[in-house]
């Protein structure tokens, strides 16, 4: 911007309102509003928000970029709802990529470093406790996104956000029922390898974690989900419960 410039405070505005009306979809959804096939209608958000249909639209395009719902012409909004398959497949590379990011990670890890890391386990448990899946997922995924952080290797974390993480997270906690202090407690292996500052105890207990994720995937997830009005189908199981 040339100095000359006035910035556009609507643009401002209107990026700030998209990403807040981005946040309470990702909520209605987790809480089970909006379960895997179902429609998200925009113009009955924008009116239950109180607000127009462009920040709405914007919003709706933030979710699909992160592989959480699926916009096609002529049928609108859909939330996603990927199959067992691909979703065990991104584990598999998830496990070997983060178990790369911890030998990487923890013989430079500061103090501030572990203590972001304890601060998101911290958080986890409080979230499960109330049953908040939607802040269970946020530290969830920040937690392993802050460990790959610690690695400072670009090229690995550029790759690991490409397998789309955080999307996976609040998929695989979406449907009701899910167990949100399960996940919690998946993670304090891991936090317990990474204060006695043990790279390879690290990447055991993140394989650990992800070998549990995928075994519980295998047998839980349900290849086709609710039908597109919400209500489970005759294949429909109970969800995976957490990442």
């Amino acid at each position: 911007m040339r100095d000359d410039e006035v910035p556009d405070h609507r643009a401002i505005s209107r990026t700030v309102l998209a990403d807040q009306v981005k946040d309470r979809l990702l909520e209605a959804i987790l809480a089970g509003r909006y379960p895997p096939s179902s429609r998200i209608v925009e113009t009955r958000v924008a009116r239950e928000l109180g607000t127009s249909q462009a920040p709405v639209r914007e919003a709706l395009r933030g979710l699909e970029a992160l592989g959480l719902i699926e916009i096609s012409p002529f049928r609108g909004a859909r939330v996603r709802h990927p199959s067992a398959s691909e979703l065990l497949d991104a584990y598999v590379v998830r496990s070997e990529l983060e178990s790369l990011g911890a030998r990487l990670a923890v013989p430079q890890l500061t103090e501030a470093d572990l203590a972001e890391l304890v601060e998101l386990v911290d958080a986890m448990q409080v979230a499960a406790r109330g049953d908040d899946r939607h802040a269970v997922a946020i530290a969830d995924a920040s937690f392993h996104a802050r460990l790959i952080q610690a690695a400072h290797n670009a090229t690995l974390e550029r790759v690991w956000h490409a397998l789309e993480p955080f999307s996976r997270t609040y998929i695989t906690l979406v449907i009701p029922g899910g167990n949100a202090q399960w996940t919690a407690d998946l993670h304090l292996p891991i936090l317990d390898a990474l204060r006695r500052r043990d790279p390879e105890m690290v990447v055991r207990a993140l394989q650990r974690h992800f070998a549990k994720v995928s075994a519980r995937l295998g047998t839980e997830w349900s290849e086709t989900g609710p039908d597109p009005a919400g209500a489970p189908g005759p294949a429909t199981k109970p969800a995976l419960r957490g990442e």
